[in-house]
């Protein structure tokens, strides 16, 4: 009998290679607290990015409530965004292309949401540049439409109070918020008297 003979199972595999002689990952208990806490973080990171986008910003302040190591944590969010799982720039997009529409959030409370969000400026800038001219303002006219039909019986000096107030909240500049609000209300008003259902200073849009 030889002293040689190998007597494993075939295709096992020695720990740390694979059979084909690719290296796997060591186990990083065997690597110290360093590689622990790298195990760890890429846990925090993957659970953190499952069903939604973050920015690198946000990432980078949960690893610290972690007590993620600072360089631990700078190596993974950089790897990540090598790999494209990090991509504030596709993050500012996304956010923006569901909060300008949905919320009907003007570009300046846009911006300030995405500083928030620890988007660089200079990325959600660009960002903002892509929003279609014009689109700001259609956003404007749907949250005043929207917002009439609970004024239906105050008059146009309360209502217009109310309508700018709420405009000048979503972040929209005054000459915006000035020619949407009269412009509807116009509308409304010229909407009642064609109907014939003129009532003083009470109107319904």
């Amino acid at each position: 009998m030889s002293g040689a003979a190998d007597d494993r199972p075939s295709g096992s595999f020695l720990p740390g290679a694979q059979a084909d002689g690719a290296a796997l990952p060591e186990d990083p208990a065997l690597l110290g607290p360093e590689a622990d806490a790298e195990e760890v973080a890429r846990k925090i990171l993957l659970d953190q990015l499952t069903g939604q986008a973050r920015s690198r910003a946000e990432l980078a302040t949960k690893l610290a409530r972690k007590n993620v190591p600072e360089a631990v944590a700078e190596r993974l969010l950089t790897r990540f965004e090598e790999v494209g799982l990090i991509d504030d720039t596709a993050f500012a997009r996304a956010w923006v292309e569901s909060r300008q529409p949905g919320k009907g959030l003007a570009r300046r409370a846009l911006a300030q949401e995405l500083r928030r969000k620890g988007v660089d400026d200079n990325v959600a800038r660009e960002t903002l540049d892509e929003i279609e001219p014009g689109a700001e303002e259609a956003a404007a006219r749907v949250l005043v439409r929207r917002r009439l039909r609970s004024l239906r019986q105050v008059d146009r000096s309360v209502a217009t109070r109310r309508l700018t107030a709420m405009l000048a909240r979503k972040g929209y500049g005054g000459d915006v918020v000035w020619r949407v609000v009269r412009e509807e209300l116009d509308t409304a008003f010229a909407s009642e008297e064609s109907a014939g259902d003129e009532q003083g200073e009470n109107w319904t849009p």
